[in-house]
């Protein structure tokens, strides 16, 4: 290139305060040209999985870092070669990118560039994705198809030509997958490219995984032990610097296994520790008849208001919770160790416990308290879909005020919670179940549940917590007092 430059692309802070973040796919190698604007490689930091582009026009000189490298902040991952002054003055990290998700149509259709970059603006000409090359070694791949055919119990197998002949042009592609699977294939050592997809438009779901792993398997029940499964196609030879090696897959070694502590699952654990040894809680329960309830939960079912809304108890536990918290309003705070001062919020962002392919996350929803409830079972329906498709963004994580775990939906009575970070107050709702119970004088099976209010004492005292708790299991007793309450 004449006048050329290398540009050094850093590991931008995708979310508000990530120290870091994992590489899971390149979708480039070096050689490969690249456009500003194409997404180079998709990344799961501890609160979401998002693709980055490539703010400049070049060719890829080299890739610092290994597919399954946990790299900081600001190190650099990939070299350009750019022509000279064709580079942006500005390398912005991008403020909010969208989480990493498969295009609708295949890899080869042009779609329309997003501003995913602070400072880039939107280009007028459409962008598309180059699909990921494979593979050109003959013997690397002639290994990596013998051991996948040892796997399948089937002896070692000539590997196939690496391109060949009649090959269709579709077969170079990537498969399509959402980011849960494909990180899911990547823990179980599945090759997507041997999944059969049976999800929409070609779309290789979870499902289809374990399927694949199952077939697999099948052969193997009267072999003494089982190997470690390894992808049909080894990842590029890209050697991690000495002071950072690649980060290891879960391994079994036959009595136990071990699984490297990341992402989500590593965020979720400093961020319970500092909660559990900063604030102290205090957890009070009450048990509460909530047939009532489950009945206005069966007639909005039918009304049409609600029509093609996701309507079940926990609709109605958290516009209860709500209300609560309007006629209470300091259990809705935070503590700020910093000035001393306690800090009451005049909104509420619900957040939702929800387990998720990638980990226990807490999205929430913004403004709850101004919704109706119409308003409230869209936005909870959206959460949930959201999170577990892997869709969640990070800024929907954060900024919540109070929480809700539903652990009733794993059967489970109760629970003591632990406080989300930054948050007074987090309800846990326990299964809902018949039981016997004395309604009007006498003994009657009745829908029952557990609630549990975990609360930081040092901003809400018992008081304040038992009556927030009280006015909750009142109006999930008494449901018509959420319109004379709210």
């Amino acid at each position: 290139m004449t006048n050329a430059s290398v540009r050094e692309f850093k590991m931008p802070d995708v979310g508000e305060g990530l120290t870091e973040a994992e590489i899971l796919k390149w979708y480039v190698q070096p050689g490969d040209t690249v456009t500003d604007g194409q997404v180079v490689c998709e990344v799961e930091t501890a609160k979401a999985a998002v693709e980055l582009p490539i703010p400049y026009d070049g060719v890829v000189r080299s890739l610092h870092f290994p597919e399954g490298t946990t790299v900081d902040v600001g190190t650099s991952i990939i070299a350009v070669e750019v022509a000279g002054g064709a580079a942006p003055a500005q390398e912005a990290a991008p403020a909010a990118p969208a989480p990493a998700v498969e295009p609708e149509q295949p890899a080869e259709q042009p779609a329309a560039r997003q501003p995913v970059l602070v400072g880039y603006g939107v280009a007028t000409s459409s962008t598309r994705r180059r699909p990921r090359k494979q593979a050109q070694d003959p013997a690397a791949r002639q290994a990596a198809s013998a051991v996948q055919s040892e796997l399948n119990g089937h002896g070692a197998a000539p590997a196939a030509p690496a391109t060949p002949p009649a090959a269709p042009a579709a077969a170079a592609q990537r498969p399509l997958a959402k980011p849960p699977v494909r990180k899911l294939a990547k823990d179980l050592g599945v090759d997507l490219a041997t999944v059969t997809p049976t999800g929409p438009d070609g779309v290789v779901t979870r499902e289809d995984v374990h399927a694949a792993v199952a077939a697999a398997q099948a052969p193997q029940q009267t072999a003494p032990t089982a190997q470690p499964a390894a992808p049909a196609v080894p990842a590029p030879a890209v050697p991690a610097p000495a002071d950072r090696p690649a980060a290891p897959a879960s391994y079994d070694s036959g009595r136990e296994t071990r699984i490297p502590v990341k992402g989500v699952r590593k965020a979720t654990a400093a961020a319970m520790v500092g909660s559990a040894f900063t604030a102290p809680h205090v957890t009070e329960f009450v048990t509460v008849d909530v047939t009532r309830t489950m009945k206005l939960v069966e007639e909005l079912k039918q009304d049409k208001e609600f029509a093609g809304l996701r309507v079940n108890p926990l609709l109605l536990i958290a516009k209860a919770l709500l209300v609560a918290i309007r006629r209470n309003p300091d259990i809705n705070a935070s503590w700020d160790e910093a000035a001393q001062e306690i800090v009451v919020k005049h909104y509420v962002n619900l957040g939702i416990a929800a387990a998720t392919p990638r980990g226990l996350i807490v999205p929430n929803i913004k403004d709850a308290h101004a919704k109706t409830l119409p308003e409230l079972a869209a936005s909870l329906g959206e959460l949930v879909s959201t999170a577990r498709e892997g869709k969640t963004s990070p800024s929907a994580m954060q900024g919540g005020t109070v929480t809700i775990t539903n652990v009733g939906v794993f059967g489970v009575d109760t629970g003591t919670p632990i406080l989300n970070p930054g948050e007074s107050a987090i309800l846990a709702v326990g299964a809902i179940k018949p039981q016997p119970w004395v309604h009007k004088g006498k003994v009657k099976p009745r829908q029952v549940t557990t609630l549990a209010l975990s609360f930081d004492h040092r901003l809400v005292d018992g008081e304040l917590g038992s009556k927030v708790l009280a006015d909750v299991a009142a109006i999930l007793e008494q449901p018509k007092r959420l319109i004379t309450w709210a």
